[in-house]
Protein backbone atom coordinates (compact mmCIF):
# COMPACT_ATOMS: atom_id res chain seq x y z
CA UNK A 1 0.00 0.00 0.00
CA UNK A 2 1.43 3.41 -0.47
CA UNK A 3 0.99 6.09 1.78
CA UNK A 4 -1.99 7.25 0.53
CA UNK A 5 -3.91 4.55 0.84
CA UNK A 6 -3.14 4.29 4.09
CA UNK A 7 -4.47 7.49 4.89
CA UNK A 8 -8.35 6.46 3.46
CA UNK A 9 -11.21 4.53 4.85
CA UNK A 10 -12.84 1.75 3.00
CA UNK A 11 -15.27 2.93 0.48
CA UNK A 12 -17.91 1.64 -0.80
CA UNK A 13 -18.66 1.10 -4.66
CA UNK A 14 -20.94 2.67 -6.90
CA UNK A 15 -24.39 1.10 -6.53
CA UNK A 16 -25.87 -0.79 -9.73
CA UNK A 17 -28.87 -1.13 -11.26
CA UNK A 18 -29.84 -4.83 -8.78
CA UNK A 19 -31.07 -5.41 -5.41
CA UNK A 20 -28.58 -4.97 -2.70
CA UNK A 21 -28.64 -6.19 1.02
CA UNK A 22 -27.13 -3.61 3.09
CA UNK A 23 -26.46 -3.37 6.42
CA UNK A 24 -26.06 -0.39 8.66
CA UNK A 25 -24.11 -0.07 12.00
CA UNK A 26 -24.18 3.10 14.38
CA UNK A 27 -21.95 2.95 17.32
CA UNK A 28 -22.80 5.78 19.62
CA UNK A 29 -22.34 6.87 22.69
CA UNK A 30 -26.00 5.67 24.51
CA UNK A 31 -27.02 3.30 21.55
CA UNK A 32 -26.24 0.74 19.28
CA UNK A 33 -28.18 0.76 16.11
CA UNK A 34 -28.51 -1.90 13.08
CA UNK A 35 -30.42 -1.53 10.31
CA UNK A 36 -30.61 -4.30 7.12
CA UNK A 37 -32.50 -3.49 3.81
CA UNK A 38 -33.18 -4.60 0.92
CA UNK A 39 -32.17 -1.76 -1.86
CA UNK A 40 -34.42 -2.09 -4.87
CA UNK A 41 -33.37 -0.24 -8.42
CA UNK A 42 -36.58 2.09 -8.76
CA UNK A 43 -37.63 4.81 -11.49
CA UNK A 44 -36.06 8.66 -10.42
CA UNK A 45 -38.20 9.59 -7.41
CA UNK A 46 -39.40 13.88 -8.26
CA UNK A 47 -38.91 14.46 -4.47
CA UNK A 48 -35.21 12.98 -3.60
CA UNK A 49 -34.02 13.08 -6.69
CA UNK A 50 -30.60 11.62 -5.79
CA UNK A 51 -32.18 7.92 -5.17
CA UNK A 52 -31.74 5.09 -7.55
CA UNK A 53 -32.79 3.19 -5.21
CA UNK A 54 -35.90 2.00 -2.98
CA UNK A 55 -34.93 1.64 0.61
CA UNK A 56 -37.21 -1.93 1.64
CA UNK A 57 -36.03 -1.90 5.97
CA UNK A 58 -36.21 -5.61 7.01
CA UNK A 59 -34.73 -5.53 10.36
CA UNK A 60 -33.23 -3.58 13.03
CA UNK A 61 -32.49 -3.31 16.53
CA UNK A 62 -31.85 -0.32 19.47
CA UNK A 63 -29.95 -1.59 22.44
CA UNK A 64 -27.78 0.48 24.81
CA UNK A 65 -24.21 1.02 23.95
CA UNK A 66 -21.03 -0.33 25.80
CA UNK A 67 -17.46 0.67 25.56
CA UNK A 68 -18.03 4.22 24.19
CA UNK A 69 -17.71 7.49 25.17
CA UNK A 70 -18.21 10.74 22.53
CA UNK A 71 -17.95 8.59 19.65
CA UNK A 72 -15.04 6.45 20.59
CA UNK A 73 -14.51 2.93 21.93
CA UNK A 74 -12.81 3.26 25.41
CA UNK A 75 -13.72 -0.25 26.28
CA UNK A 76 -12.85 -3.17 22.91
CA UNK A 77 -14.36 -6.31 24.90
CA UNK A 78 -17.13 -4.63 26.32
CA UNK A 79 -17.91 -2.48 22.80
CA UNK A 80 -17.37 -6.05 21.13
CA UNK A 81 -20.13 -7.44 23.17
CA UNK A 82 -22.74 -5.06 22.36
CA UNK A 83 -21.99 -4.56 19.02
CA UNK A 84 -22.97 -8.79 18.44
CA UNK A 85 -25.79 -8.21 20.56
CA UNK A 86 -27.21 -5.39 18.00
CA UNK A 87 -26.46 -6.94 14.39
CA UNK A 88 -27.65 -10.38 16.00
CA UNK A 89 -30.97 -9.01 17.02
CA UNK A 90 -31.32 -7.45 13.34
CA UNK A 91 -30.24 -10.31 11.81
CA UNK A 92 -33.13 -12.42 13.43
CA UNK A 93 -35.79 -9.84 12.65
CA UNK A 94 -34.09 -9.68 8.98
CA UNK A 95 -34.16 -13.52 8.99
CA UNK A 96 -30.83 -13.23 7.03
CA UNK A 97 -27.20 -13.17 7.88
CA UNK A 98 -25.06 -10.22 7.26
CA UNK A 99 -21.20 -10.28 6.17
CA UNK A 100 -20.29 -6.53 6.05
CA UNK A 101 -21.98 -3.45 7.11
CA UNK A 102 -21.79 0.84 6.43
CA UNK A 103 -20.01 2.00 9.29
CA UNK A 104 -20.55 5.69 11.12
CA UNK A 105 -18.10 7.52 12.67
CA UNK A 106 -19.37 10.63 15.09
CA UNK A 107 -16.00 10.71 17.28
CA UNK A 108 -12.30 11.88 16.33
CA UNK A 109 -12.56 15.46 16.04
CA UNK A 110 -14.49 15.39 13.05
CA UNK A 111 -13.35 18.18 10.35
CA UNK A 112 -13.72 19.25 7.22
CA UNK A 113 -11.49 21.07 5.10
CA UNK A 114 -11.91 23.03 1.57
CA UNK A 115 -9.09 21.70 -0.50
CA UNK A 116 -8.29 23.65 -3.80
CA UNK A 117 -5.90 21.54 -6.57
CA UNK A 118 -5.02 21.80 -9.65
CA UNK A 119 -2.31 20.50 -12.70
CA UNK A 120 -1.89 20.90 -16.31
CA UNK A 121 -3.57 18.85 -18.71
CA UNK A 122 -1.55 16.17 -20.87
CA UNK A 123 -4.05 15.07 -23.34
CA UNK A 124 -5.74 18.59 -24.08
CA UNK A 125 -8.91 17.19 -22.94
CA UNK A 126 -9.86 16.40 -18.87
CA UNK A 127 -10.00 12.66 -18.21
CA UNK A 128 -11.17 10.08 -15.12
CA UNK A 129 -7.77 10.09 -14.74
CA UNK A 130 -6.93 13.72 -14.45
CA UNK A 131 -9.14 14.07 -12.04
CA UNK A 132 -8.06 11.19 -9.94
CA UNK A 133 -4.65 12.69 -9.93
CA UNK A 134 -5.61 16.04 -8.98
CA UNK A 135 -8.23 15.15 -6.39
CA UNK A 136 -5.52 12.89 -4.70
CA UNK A 137 -3.17 15.69 -4.68
CA UNK A 138 -5.71 17.69 -2.97
CA UNK A 139 -6.17 14.62 -0.55
CA UNK A 140 -2.39 14.60 0.14
CA UNK A 141 -2.57 18.42 1.09
CA UNK A 142 -5.65 18.02 3.85
CA UNK A 143 -5.01 15.15 5.66
CA UNK A 144 -2.29 15.51 8.42
CA UNK A 145 -0.11 13.77 10.45
CA UNK A 146 -2.76 10.79 13.09
CA UNK A 147 -5.74 11.61 10.62
CA UNK A 148 -7.45 9.34 8.30
CA UNK A 149 -10.14 10.59 5.29
CA UNK A 150 -13.63 9.90 5.32
CA UNK A 151 -14.95 11.68 2.48
CA UNK A 152 -13.52 13.80 -0.59
CA UNK A 153 -16.19 15.36 -2.28
CA UNK A 154 -15.75 17.63 -5.02
CA UNK A 155 -17.60 20.96 -4.60
CA UNK A 156 -16.43 22.27 -8.26
CA UNK A 157 -14.62 21.91 -11.03
CA UNK A 158 -12.53 25.20 -12.85
CA UNK A 159 -10.95 24.91 -16.41
CA UNK A 160 -8.27 27.69 -17.20
CA UNK A 161 -9.53 29.08 -14.69
CA UNK A 162 -13.65 29.33 -15.23
CA UNK A 163 -14.57 27.80 -12.12
CA UNK A 164 -18.45 26.41 -12.16
CA UNK A 165 -18.04 23.68 -14.33
CA UNK A 166 -20.17 20.20 -13.05
CA UNK A 167 -18.77 17.33 -14.98
CA UNK A 168 -15.29 18.18 -16.43
CA UNK A 169 -14.97 15.46 -18.79
CA UNK A 170 -14.04 15.21 -22.23
CA UNK A 171 -13.96 19.17 -22.14
CA UNK A 172 -10.78 21.09 -23.51
CA UNK A 173 -8.19 23.02 -20.99
CA UNK A 174 -4.92 23.83 -20.42
CA UNK A 175 -5.13 23.91 -16.44
CA UNK A 176 -7.40 21.54 -14.60
CA UNK A 177 -8.95 22.33 -10.67
CA UNK A 178 -10.88 21.06 -8.38
CA UNK A 179 -12.41 22.86 -5.30
CA UNK A 180 -13.10 20.10 -2.67
CA UNK A 181 -14.34 18.99 0.98
CA UNK A 182 -11.87 16.78 2.20
CA UNK A 183 -13.37 15.40 5.77
CA UNK A 184 -11.03 13.81 8.32
CA UNK A 185 -11.26 12.09 11.73
CA UNK A 186 -8.06 10.65 13.97
CA UNK A 187 -6.97 7.57 12.60
CA UNK A 188 -6.68 5.82 15.76
CA UNK A 189 -10.75 6.34 16.28
CA UNK A 190 -11.38 5.08 13.17
CA UNK A 191 -9.09 2.22 13.89
CA UNK A 192 -10.69 0.65 16.44
CA UNK A 193 -14.58 1.34 15.31
CA UNK A 194 -12.81 -1.06 12.57
CA UNK A 195 -11.11 -3.13 14.93
CA UNK A 196 -14.39 -3.52 16.79
CA UNK A 197 -16.68 -5.14 14.05
CA UNK A 198 -13.57 -7.33 12.33
CA UNK A 199 -13.78 -8.97 15.91
CA UNK A 200 -17.47 -9.46 15.27
CA UNK A 201 -16.80 -11.94 12.04
CA UNK A 202 -18.03 -8.33 9.93
CA UNK A 203 -16.31 -6.77 7.37
CA UNK A 204 -16.31 -2.96 7.03
CA UNK A 205 -17.81 -1.43 3.07
CA UNK A 206 -17.50 1.63 4.11
CA UNK A 207 -16.85 4.27 6.70
CA UNK A 208 -18.95 7.91 6.58
CA UNK A 209 -19.04 10.63 8.61
CA UNK A 210 -22.39 10.72 11.27
CA UNK A 211 -23.73 14.23 10.36
CA UNK A 212 -23.16 13.06 6.30
CA UNK A 213 -24.93 10.49 6.59
CA UNK A 214 -27.69 11.98 8.72
CA UNK A 215 -28.40 14.74 5.86
CA UNK A 216 -28.68 11.99 3.14
CA UNK A 217 -31.47 10.77 5.37
CA UNK A 218 -33.08 13.73 5.99
CA UNK A 219 -33.09 16.56 4.05
CA UNK A 220 -35.23 17.69 1.01
CA UNK A 221 -33.92 18.33 -2.30
CA UNK A 222 -34.59 22.01 -2.51
CA UNK A 223 -32.54 22.08 1.15
CA UNK A 224 -29.87 20.85 -0.30
CA UNK A 225 -30.12 23.25 -3.26
CA UNK A 226 -30.83 26.22 -1.38
CA UNK A 227 -28.34 25.34 1.89
CA UNK A 228 -28.77 23.63 5.07
CA UNK A 229 -27.02 22.37 8.01
CA UNK A 230 -27.36 19.62 9.86
CA UNK A 231 -26.84 19.06 13.20
CA UNK A 232 -26.89 15.51 14.39
CA UNK A 233 -27.20 16.10 18.42
CA UNK A 234 -25.55 12.76 19.94
CA UNK A 235 -25.23 11.43 23.84
CA UNK A 236 -21.54 11.69 23.63
CA UNK A 237 -21.10 14.41 20.63
CA UNK A 238 -22.74 17.33 18.26
CA UNK A 239 -21.80 16.51 14.94
CA UNK A 240 -22.44 19.37 11.74
CA UNK A 241 -22.68 19.04 8.04
CA UNK A 242 -23.28 21.31 6.33
CA UNK A 243 -24.63 22.06 2.57
CA UNK A 244 -24.85 24.71 0.02
CA UNK A 245 -25.88 24.04 -4.13
CA UNK A 246 -26.34 20.28 -3.77
CA UNK A 247 -22.83 19.88 -2.45
CA UNK A 248 -21.73 18.50 1.17
CA UNK A 249 -19.15 21.17 1.59
CA UNK A 250 -18.16 21.24 5.23
CA UNK A 251 -17.86 19.09 8.21
CA UNK A 252 -17.51 19.67 12.06
CA UNK A 253 -17.97 18.25 15.58
CA UNK A 254 -17.02 18.81 19.12
CA UNK A 255 -17.47 16.02 22.27
CA UNK A 256 -21.07 17.45 24.09
CA UNK A 257 -24.17 15.85 23.95
CA UNK A 258 -27.36 14.70 25.50
CA UNK A 259 -25.24 12.58 28.16
CA UNK A 260 -23.67 15.76 29.24
CA UNK A 261 -27.52 16.85 30.22
CA UNK A 262 -28.08 13.60 32.34
CA UNK A 263 -24.90 14.03 33.91
CA UNK A 264 -26.01 17.88 34.94
CA UNK A 265 -29.19 16.59 35.85
CA UNK A 266 -27.49 13.40 38.28
CA UNK A 267 -25.12 16.45 40.10
CA UNK A 268 -27.77 19.14 40.23
CA UNK A 269 -30.50 17.20 41.66
CA UNK A 270 -28.51 14.18 43.08
CA UNK A 271 -29.83 11.28 41.40
CA UNK A 272 -28.26 8.45 40.07
CA UNK A 273 -27.59 8.46 36.52
CA UNK A 274 -30.25 5.95 35.13
CA UNK A 275 -32.93 8.05 36.76
CA UNK A 276 -31.28 11.40 35.54
CA UNK A 277 -31.71 9.27 32.23
CA UNK A 278 -35.31 8.70 32.47
CA UNK A 279 -36.02 12.05 34.00
CA UNK A 280 -34.51 13.87 31.26
CA UNK A 281 -36.35 11.41 28.70
CA UNK A 282 -39.74 11.79 30.21
CA UNK A 283 -39.99 15.67 31.75
CA UNK A 284 -36.77 16.69 29.76
CA UNK A 285 -37.07 20.33 28.39
CA UNK A 286 -35.69 23.57 27.85
CA UNK A 287 -38.95 25.38 28.27
CA UNK A 288 -40.17 26.88 31.38
CA UNK A 289 -43.59 28.02 31.97
CA UNK A 290 -45.23 30.15 35.53
CA UNK A 291 -46.65 26.80 36.83
CA UNK A 292 -43.52 24.69 36.70
CA UNK A 293 -42.39 26.58 40.63
CA UNK A 294 -45.06 24.47 41.85
CA UNK A 295 -45.07 21.36 39.83
CA UNK A 296 -43.41 18.87 42.47
CA UNK A 297 -42.43 15.79 41.89
CA UNK A 298 -40.49 13.01 43.80
CA UNK A 299 -36.34 11.87 42.40
CA UNK A 300 -34.99 9.26 44.70
CA UNK A 301 -31.76 10.08 45.97
CA UNK A 302 -28.44 8.68 44.76
CA UNK A 303 -26.71 6.19 47.15
CA UNK A 304 -28.77 4.73 49.66
CA UNK A 305 -32.30 3.54 48.88
CA UNK A 306 -33.42 4.09 52.08
CA UNK A 307 -33.20 7.96 52.82
CA UNK A 308 -36.22 9.53 51.56
CA UNK A 309 -36.37 10.66 48.38
CA UNK A 310 -36.49 14.39 47.68
CA UNK A 311 -38.68 16.80 46.50
CA UNK A 312 -37.67 18.53 43.10
CA UNK A 313 -39.51 21.35 41.02
CA UNK A 314 -40.16 20.52 37.09
CA UNK A 315 -38.35 24.46 37.23
CA UNK A 316 -35.47 23.30 38.47
CA UNK A 317 -35.56 19.99 35.98
CA UNK A 318 -35.76 22.68 32.92
CA UNK A 319 -33.05 25.29 34.38
CA UNK A 320 -30.55 22.58 34.51
CA UNK A 321 -31.53 21.14 30.61
CA UNK A 322 -31.57 24.92 29.09
CA UNK A 323 -28.35 25.79 30.59
CA UNK A 324 -26.33 22.90 28.76
CA UNK A 325 -28.58 22.84 25.53
CA UNK A 326 -27.87 26.42 25.30
CA UNK A 327 -24.63 25.69 25.32
CA UNK A 328 -24.58 23.22 22.99
CA UNK A 329 -26.01 25.39 20.45
CA UNK A 330 -24.00 28.41 21.27
CA UNK A 331 -20.95 26.05 20.34
CA UNK A 332 -23.23 24.81 16.90
CA UNK A 333 -23.25 28.95 16.24
CA UNK A 334 -19.84 29.38 16.73
CA UNK A 335 -18.60 26.57 14.24
CA UNK A 336 -21.33 27.51 11.62
CA UNK A 337 -19.96 30.85 11.56
CA UNK A 338 -16.34 29.67 11.21
CA UNK A 339 -17.54 27.21 8.08
CA UNK A 340 -19.46 28.41 4.32
CA UNK A 341 -22.58 27.95 6.23
CA UNK A 342 -22.22 31.94 7.49
CA UNK A 343 -22.80 32.93 3.58
CA UNK A 344 -25.96 31.55 3.51
CA UNK A 345 -28.26 33.70 5.22
CA UNK A 346 -31.12 32.21 4.17
CA UNK A 347 -30.04 28.57 5.00
CA UNK A 348 -32.34 26.59 7.28
CA UNK A 349 -31.16 24.00 9.96
CA UNK A 350 -32.18 20.56 10.17
CA UNK A 351 -31.93 18.95 13.90
CA UNK A 352 -31.43 14.82 14.14
CA UNK A 353 -30.43 12.73 16.96
CA UNK A 354 -31.66 11.40 20.04
CA UNK A 355 -30.73 15.03 22.27
CA UNK A 356 -32.91 16.87 19.42
CA UNK A 357 -36.14 15.33 20.89
CA UNK A 358 -36.41 17.36 24.16
CA UNK A 359 -39.39 19.47 24.22
CA UNK A 360 -39.00 23.13 23.87
CA UNK A 361 -35.22 22.25 21.23
CA UNK A 362 -36.43 23.81 18.40
CA UNK A 363 -37.78 27.15 19.70
CA UNK A 364 -34.31 27.23 21.46
CA UNK A 365 -31.82 26.72 18.60
CA UNK A 366 -34.28 29.47 16.63
CA UNK A 367 -33.63 32.11 19.18
CA UNK A 368 -29.56 31.15 19.29
CA UNK A 369 -28.87 30.32 16.07
CA UNK A 370 -31.36 32.90 14.36
CA UNK A 371 -32.40 30.66 12.07
CA UNK A 372 -35.11 28.75 10.78
CA UNK A 373 -34.88 25.79 12.64
CA UNK A 374 -36.75 21.92 12.25
CA UNK A 375 -36.73 17.95 14.03
CA UNK A 376 -35.11 16.13 10.95
CA UNK A 377 -36.65 12.55 10.19
CA UNK A 378 -35.44 9.91 8.13
CA UNK A 379 -37.38 10.75 4.32
CA UNK A 380 -38.44 7.90 1.22
CA UNK A 381 -38.05 5.51 3.21
CA UNK A 382 -42.18 3.89 2.90
CA UNK A 383 -43.37 2.34 5.93
CA UNK A 384 -40.79 2.36 9.09
CA UNK A 385 -41.85 1.20 12.23
CA UNK A 386 -42.68 3.88 14.42
CA UNK A 387 -39.66 3.08 16.87
CA UNK A 388 -37.64 3.63 13.49
CA UNK A 389 -39.05 7.05 12.51
CA UNK A 390 -37.49 9.40 14.79
CA UNK A 391 -34.77 11.92 14.54
CA UNK A 392 -32.81 9.18 16.77
CA UNK A 393 -32.25 6.72 13.74
CA UNK A 394 -31.13 9.33 10.85
CA UNK A 395 -27.63 8.51 11.00
CA UNK A 396 -28.27 4.65 10.51
CA UNK A 397 -31.03 5.67 7.61
CA UNK A 398 -28.78 7.30 6.16
CA UNK A 399 -25.90 4.81 6.00
CA UNK A 400 -28.96 2.55 3.90
CA UNK A 401 -29.14 5.21 1.65
CA UNK A 402 -25.38 6.40 1.61
CA UNK A 403 -24.01 3.62 -1.14
CA UNK A 404 -26.46 5.67 -3.87
CA UNK A 405 -24.31 8.56 -3.40
CA UNK A 406 -20.83 6.97 -3.87
CA UNK A 407 -20.51 7.79 -7.11
CA UNK A 408 -19.93 11.73 -5.73
CA UNK A 409 -16.72 10.40 -4.23
CA UNK A 410 -13.30 10.36 -5.41
CA UNK A 411 -11.95 6.99 -4.45
CA UNK A 412 -8.54 5.68 -4.50
CA UNK A 413 -7.25 2.48 -6.83
CA UNK A 414 -9.41 -0.22 -4.42
CA UNK A 415 -6.04 -1.66 -3.27
CA UNK A 416 -7.07 -1.19 0.37
CA UNK A 417 -10.32 -3.04 -0.52
CA UNK A 418 -8.83 -6.13 -2.02
CA UNK A 419 -6.73 -6.98 1.15
CA UNK A 420 -7.02 -10.79 1.71
CA UNK A 421 -5.84 -11.47 5.33
CA UNK A 422 -6.68 -15.22 6.37
CA UNK A 423 -7.41 -15.85 10.23
CA UNK A 424 -4.66 -14.15 13.04
CA UNK A 425 -4.43 -15.37 16.85
CA UNK A 426 -7.22 -12.34 17.27
CA UNK A 427 -9.80 -13.96 15.10
CA UNK A 428 -9.74 -11.23 12.89
CA UNK A 429 -10.47 -11.80 9.05
CA UNK A 430 -11.50 -9.89 5.92
CA UNK A 431 -10.45 -7.56 3.35
CA UNK A 432 -9.65 -4.78 6.15
CA UNK A 433 -7.69 -6.54 8.41
CA UNK A 434 -4.22 -6.20 7.49
CA UNK A 435 -4.99 -2.39 6.75
CA UNK A 436 -6.14 -2.47 10.58
CA UNK A 437 -2.93 -4.35 11.61
CA UNK A 438 -0.30 -2.37 9.55
CA UNK A 439 -2.23 1.33 10.30
CA UNK A 440 -3.47 4.56 7.62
Amino acid sequence: MTGLDRNLTPKTRPMQKRTALVASLDVGSSKIACMIARLKPSPPSEALRGRSHAVELIGYSQIQSRGVKAGAVVDLAECEKAVRHAVALAERMAKVRVESVLLSVSGGRLHGQLVEAAADIRGGSVTSDDISRVTSAGMRHATAAGRTVLHALPVGYALDGVKGIRDPRGMVARQFGVDMNVVTSDATVAKNLMLVVERCHLNVEAMAASPYVAGLSVLTDDEFDLGAAVVEMGAGSTTIATYSGGRFVHASGFALGGQHITMDLARGIGACIADAERIKTLYGTVLTGGSDSRELMSVPTAGDDRETPQIVSRATIANIVRHRAEEIFEMVRDRLADSPFAAEPRAGIVLSGGASQLTGTVELATRILNRQVRIGRPLGFGRLPSEAKGASFSVPSGLLVYPQYAHLEHVEPRRTRQLKTGTDGYGYFGKVGRWLREGF
